[in-house]
């Protein structure tokens, strides 16, 4: 009778060790899917601003040629293209700066196509369409141009928030508000759909609010995602326009 309680207590305690293990085991498979995530949505990043930066630079090729060539005969065309050269090459160090932070997946080739700007919101609105999502797009404020890799991230930020909207939330309608201060960009998407259907695909932990706040933060914005009170879900950032951040 002892001998049957002492297999009995022992074949508990390996199983409570086993479970233990096994807890552990998927506690470290979610913290490196979360690092996986994290790195990867910073490869994509660092591949758009690369775009950017070379996108300044060509600029400053060119204008160092016409400047060049029309130097002695023509210098007031020379100094304005200097002057162009002046400009391209401080935008080509903020976007330099911001690309050191991220790092870039070896071995894989480069997309280096155009990145998407808020003025190709209306093409992405109408694929959206398509999924019987209706989108509404406000835009408050003065719309004018912004750093180009600011533009490429609060397109994505919209892009995904969609995206995770057609998923998950089983909505009808959505809306897209672009709010333009002195001094940031404020971006809402807000669904009408099951608000705990988007927290969980963009709750925490989720790919998708990983790779919101990856770009937010990238311009020292602030981000905020969660259902709200009266049903549907909300997304909403601030992308700072004061040239540190943003």
């Amino acid at each position: 009778m002892f001998w049957a309680f002492g297999v009995t207590i022992r074949a508990r305690r390996e199983n409570e060790r086993e479970l233990v293990l096994r807890a552990a085991e998927l506690a470290r498979q979610r913290e490196e899917n979360a690092r996986r995530a994290v790195f990867e949505e910073r490869v994509r990043i660092a591949r758009e601003l690369h775009d950017v930066v070379a996108h300044h630079v060509s600029v400053m090729g060119i204008q160092a040629g016409a400047a060049r060539t029309v130097m002695i005969a023509q210098p007031a065309k020379a100094q304005d293209a200097l002057t162009s050269i002046e400009f391209a090459s401080r935008h080509a160090v903020v976007e330099l700066h911001r690309m050191l932070g991220f790092l870039r997946q070896e071995g894989e080739a480069d997309d280096l196509g155009p990145q998407p700007t808020l003025r190709e919101l209306d093409v992405l609105i109408e694929q959206v369409g398509r999924a019987k999502l209706e989108v509404e797009v406000v835009v408050e404020g003065d719309l004018r141009s912004l750093p180009p890799t600011l533009e490429v991230s609060a397109y994505r930020l919209v892009q995904e928030a969609l995206t995770n909207t057609l998923k998950h939330a089983e909505a009808s309608n959505a809306t897209v508000r672009l709010r333009y201060e002195p001094e940031a960009l404020d971006v809402w998407i807000v669904d009408d759909g099951r608000g705990d259907a988007g927290a969980s695909s963009a709750g925490v932990g989720g790919h998708g609010l990983i790779g919101m706040r990856e770009r937010v933060s990238l311009h020292g914005g602030r981000l905020r995602a969660g259902p709200q009170p009266e049903g549907g879900f909300e997304v909403w950032a601030t992308f700072p326009l004061n040239g540190a951040g943003g």
